[in-house]
């Protein structure tokens, strides 16, 4: 199976120190017109999260692959909950590449491929650089295609 960007590793550690700063402020926050919050207190909670948030992108990293077969395209991802997702060419109806804000900064974006259903209806592929997002878009566009001839439903 595929693995995505290394890239990616430093878009979710930035996203995790992004939330323990926040968290940071909420806390002074507090500290400032509810309860008094020793700042050790602070810097050990942001820290903390930092550190939480550096070794969830890394393991995040390690578990997320997919595969694209003749008939399906395959997921794996998850930390505290495993998932394992196939998505058979015959229920996709389109493909979106995305370039978020952030993602550019990091020179890496998303395929988002839209399937029939009200549940998880959709499923994205983050980290990739934009070429090999291009490419994926294009081959999973044309599976899907072919495999429309073939529609049972």
């Amino acid at each position: 199976m595929e693995s995505l960007h290394p890239r990616v590793r430093l878009l979710w550690i930035a996203q995790g120190a992004l939330a323990a700063i926040a968290l940071g402020v909420g806390l002074a926050a507090v500290d400032r017109w509810v309860v008094d919050v020793p700042t050790i207190a602070l810097g050990v909670v942001v820290a903390f999260g930092v550190v939480l948030g550096v070794a969830y992108a890394v393991r995040r990293y390690g578990v997320w692959r997919f595969e694209i077969e003749s008939d399906a395209l395959y997921l794996e991802r998850g930390v505290v909950t495993f998932v394992e997702t196939a998505v058979p060419f015959v229920r996709v109806q389109h493909v979106d590449t995305q370039f978020g804000p952030v993602e550019r900064v990091f020179g890496l974006s998303s395929v988002v491929v839209y399937t029939a259903g009200s549940r998880n209806a959709d499923v994205r592929i983050p980290g990739l650089t934009p070429e090999r997002a291009e490419k994926i878009q294009d081959t999973l566009r044309q599976l899907a295609t072919e495999s429309d001839a073939t529609d049972a439903v």
